[in-house]
């Protein structure tokens, strides 16, 4: 891409997001939040539970929490999609990183610059807590996201494993 149609693409960006508003979450976007959070675990088929609303919205409003999330959301406060990070150690280079734990937008609004608008706040974030990157996992299957992805950052070599951890009775 040439110089001059970056210019153009990234004008062209900024006219579908001129209408959107990005920020930390608020204590008065919580209905928001949890429709959105609803939609994120339908979409990855995962329970969602009052319990588990109470204890991550627990974790954003600790102010010694590490923990945050960001909002995107229309001129008339409706949530468009959210962002939840963290900052993390990265040992082997003695800093603190940050780590994109979810990153959702309604369907209905997607092709719309939210992801982007979202984007643009957290690189503003990384910048101001001196994080030299951000890190994500998405499902091998997102290939929607992960075309946002291709354009945004760098795919690592990195492989995923999880251990489950047996629960006692």
């Amino acid at each position: 891409m040439t110089v001059k149609s970056k210019r153009t693409h990234n004008q062209a960006l900024n006219r579908k997001i001129m209408n959107i508003a990005v920020s930390p979450l608020s204590k008065s976007d919580r209905k928001e939040w949890e429709k959105l959070y609803h939609a994120y675990a339908d979409f990855y088929s995962m329970p969602m539970s009052e319990e588990i609303l109470d204890t991550v919205w627990s974790w954003i409003a600790d102010q010694n929490s590490k923990f945050y999330c960001l909002i995107a959301k229309n001129e008339s406060g409706d949530g468009l999609g959210l962002m939840h990070y963290r900052e993390m150690p990265s040992p082997l280079r003695g800093a603190q990183v940050g780590f994109l734990d979810d990153l959702f937008v309604s369907p209905n609004h997607r092709g719309k610059g939210i992801a982007r608008a979202l984007y643009d706040a957290l690189d503003k974030e990384a910048k101001n807590n001196g994080w030299p990157f951000i890190r994500w996992i998405t499902a091998e299957n997102n290939d929607r996201a992960r075309a946002v992805y291709d354009k945004i950052s760098e795919k690592t070599h990195w492989v995923t494993y999880q251990m489950p951890i047996a629960t006692t009775a």
